[in-house]
């Protein structure tokens, strides 16, 4: 259990990264990701599109 809590992290920290890029395409709006605004600096919890991106990324590995 320990080994998919540390994927999903990962998951986060690098959809965090990216995430200017891809609301460009509308992926970090859904229903679900958290936005904040703590201190004058933006902060984002895409938890919503992590599952969407993670679960196009194992239905890719698994039919491919």
């Amino acid at each position: 259990m320990i080994r998919w809590v540390l994927v999903i992290f990962l998951a986060l920290v690098i959809f965090s990264q990216l995430l200017p890029w891809l609301e460009k395409l509308g992926v970090g709006r859904l229903p679900g990701d958290v936005r904040f605004t703590l201190f004058g600096r933006h902060f984002s919890l895409p938890f919503a599109s992590t599952i969407l991106l993670s679960t196009v990324a194992f239905l890719l590995g698994r039919f491919l």
